[in-house]
């Protein structure tokens, strides 16, 4: 039996074998021995019945007899016990808690130093006796302030509003005498104390090293910008502090072995993520705070642009699985938007969202129903998709013409005649400022999941064209950060809810 097995996109090898295991896990355990494959995995083989559609191979006998083409991907499991991708074991991020904790809510209340707490009892004791209030010396309101603020540090040393308002909230709560007489919600001084204490506590964490606060430091004409480098997309480790142990220059070799191991003909995937993971703050804090081109950031970190290890650095980023949460998060909804779709469509508006609807109905396979609710989903929110995803004849265009223009998207290959919204799939290619950064990809859905990947691991706006579509796939399919959904998406995600199959 001849197998063509795909590892990723720049690692696809030949393997002959002399009998045809008996089981999928024989097969499995085949390939274990032959490619030295460690960890878990799922196959997926290309299945004639569907016009060699990727399936998963869930039984021996669907496999072609002679040859076949087989792809691995390797579960969350096998990418943590091969690279020790676990956020809990990064060296990377043990010396650094601000970004590795979530935003509690209530926020739990520090303890203050012994005579700010004996005094606050007494005060709250006559608070509930007769209602007074106490007057805070400047002192210590000071040491309440400062203990307060290093607390929300150890979190995030950028809040957002409401934070700064459950901390002061829940500040009042525990200490009531704490009111502020004449206000009605008898917190909002605190509110405005916190934001202006954490502004200039900034300061101290940017000249102590705080990575996260550094990237943000500007000098000269920089420093008029209002922008500021935060994780705003749900990331988990952002901007984490260095190893313990390993100085920049340690790390900067450990790069430039990540160079030469990608030099080599057959990859040592598992030497290429432990320096992956090695080198994650070193190449964060580049990316980050430099926002250097696509084209520096591949010369600078080949290893990177490969589906697999987009999938580890998510890992690293979000400490989420990037395939499994999307394609599960979106089989999930697809019936309930295709349904959505549909009703839109009925009164003759959005011509588009129709023609890639009748496109499922000429061919209602699993994987047409995904590709027609991700090529929809930004027609039914009112948004152009036109520079963001693209199609083009795989043979008739030049990739410079098909490209030009394209900031970050999709550009999807197709062979012979168009005439459908979305024809059959010759390759699909993730293109930032008008370069392929990964290709190769046989179906719009896994494409799409590369994209997010690719927005995440070089640290990308999402584009403004389809930005509501792109906050619905975070916030909605995959659930990072659901709780901060914009009005439109919530909206969508409310009816999505309530929709009856």
């Amino acid at each position: 039996m001849l197998l063509r097995v795909v590892l990723c996109e720049t690692d696809i090898r030949r393997l002959s074998i002399e009998n045809t295991p008996q089981s999928v896990e024989e097969l499995c355990e085949v390939l274990r021995a032959n490619l030295s494959l460690r960890g878990g995995f799922i196959l997926q083989f290309e299945d004639p019945a569907f016009k060699d559609q990727l399936t998963n191979l869930t039984d021996i006998r669907d496999l072609p007899e002679e040859r076949a083409t087989l792809k691995v991907l390797f579960t969350a499991d096998a990418a943590l016990s091969v690279s020790t991708l676990d956020t809990a074991s990064l060296p990377s991020l043990s010396s650094g808690e601000s970004d590795s904790q979530q935003w509690p809510d209530p926020f739990p209340i520090p303890q203050f130093s012994h005579d700010v707490e004996l005094t606050l009892q007494e005060a709250n004791r006559r608070y509930a006796k007769d209602g007074s209030v106490m007057v805070i010396p400047k002192g210590m309101k000071t040491d309440i302030l400062d203990t307060l603020e290093d607390s929300m540090s150890k979190i995030s040393p950028y809040p957002e509003r409401q934070h700064y308002e459950n901390v002061a909230k829940a500040r009042v709560e525990k200490h009531p005498s704490l009111k502020e007489p004449g206000s009605g919600k008898g917190w909002y001084g605190w509110f405005h104390s916190l934001k202006f204490k954490l502004g200039n506590y900034r300061q101290k964490l940017s000249a102590a090293g705080c990575p996260e606060v550094r990237v943000n430091k500007r000098i000269g004409e920089e420093a008029k910008g209002s922008r500021v480098k935060k994780s705003k997309k749900g990331e988990v480790h952002y901007c984490p502090d260095p190893p313990e142990g390993l100085s920049a220059e340690d790390m900067e070799g450990k790069r430039r072995m990540i160079e030469v191991e990608m030099l080599k003909k057959d990859l040592d995937h598992q030497r290429i993520e432990e320096l992956m993971s090695a080198t994650f703050s070193k190449r964060r804090k580049e990316i980050v705070g430099d926002q250097p081109l696509i084209g520096d950031v591949m010369t600078r970190w080949p290893a990177m642009f490969c589906e697999r290890q987009v999938r580890a650095e998510f890992k690293r980023i979000v400490s989420t699985d990037l395939l499994e949460s999307f394609l599960n998060g979106l089989d999930d909804l697809v019936p309930r938007l295709l349904e959505v779709y549909e009703a839109v469509t009925k009164s003759g508006k959005k011509p588009a969202l129709k023609a890639i609807l009748d496109c499922v109905k000429k061919d209602n396979t699993n994987e047409r129903r995904r590709t027609a609710a991700l090529l929809g989903l930004p027609h039914y929110l009112s948004e152009d998709p036109s520079d963001i995803i693209r199609m083009c004849d795989a043979h008739g265009e030049s990739l410079a013409a098909a490209m030009k223009g394209m900031q970050l998207g999709l550009l999807i290959g197709y062979e012979g005649d168009n005439q459908d919204a979305f024809p059959e799939v010759f390759d699909v290619a993730v293109v930032v400022e008008e370069n392929i950064v990964l290709h190769n990809f046989k179906d719009v859905p896994s494409s799409f999941t590369m994209l997010l990947g690719i927005i995440y691991c070089v640290n990308l706006e999402y584009p403004r064209a389809m930005k509501y579509s792109f906050e619905f796939l975070q916030k909605v399919v995959m659930k990072i950060k659901p709780d901060e959904a914009s009005a439109r998406v919530h909206g969508v995600r409310n009816k999505l809810l309530r929709y009856k199959l």
